[in-house]
């Protein structure tokens, strides 16, 4: 793990990991920072093919602007300087460890749990969306967050697709779940 010392050190950065390096947005102030940073160490640990850095916000500021960063603790998925992936709070070494590795492979071995293509379709005013999204964070399902209340095409084609404009709408390996039914939810994750 190493600590990103200034903006133009991150440009280094980027070059130097076309492959996939994992970046922590981190700030002394918040606690679930601190937990995140704890859980983001026992991975990096584990998995020593995958470089890990740290940008503390209160001392390398606007970087987190560029790379589209709101939160405190967020950890973006770098690949060939692009953004992939961005994971906003507090995961298990575990979680990132599937992420990191089920970006290049999806299949899972035998006696671990089946990687499932989970994507939420959600608006930042929705409760019930936050909720369903906290919970699959929680369980370490890795899904695809699409704010239908800025994709129109997006909102459009999921109202075709499910009759209804309500969110939060989950799609489980192509089944489409509307609204936080947790049961449904646990079903489609059980296959």
């Amino acid at each position: 793990m190493e600590w990103i010392k200034n903006p133009e050190h991150l440009e280094q950065v980027q070059e130097k990991n076309k492959e996939l390096a994992a970046l922590l947005f981190y700030g002394n102030f918040s606690p679930a920072a601190k937990r995140a940073l704890n859980e983001l160490e026992q991975f990096s640990r584990e998995n020593s093919e995958i470089p890990v850095y740290i940008v503390d916000v209160e001392k390398v500021k606007g970087v987190h602007k560029k790379l589209g960063v709101k939160h405190v603790p967020t950890v973006v998925a770098l690949q060939q300087s692009n953004v992939t992936q961005k994971i906003e709070g507090v995961q298990s070494a575990q979680f990132y460890a599937r992420v990191f590795a089920g970006v290049q492979a999806p299949h899972h071995k035998p006696g671990e749990a089946p990687i499932h293509k989970v994507t939420v379709y959600s608006t930042p005013t929705c409760p019930a969306c936050s909720r369903a999204k906290s919970y699959l964070r929680r369980r370490g399902i890795r899904f695809r967050d699409i704010d239908v209340s800025r994709d129109q095409r997006a909102a459009e084609a999921l109202a075709k697709r499910s009759g209804q404009m309500a969110v939060p709408q989950i799609d489980i390996d192509g089944h489409l779940i509307v609204g936080f039914d947790q049961v449904k939810i646990e079903q489609l994750l059980s296959n």
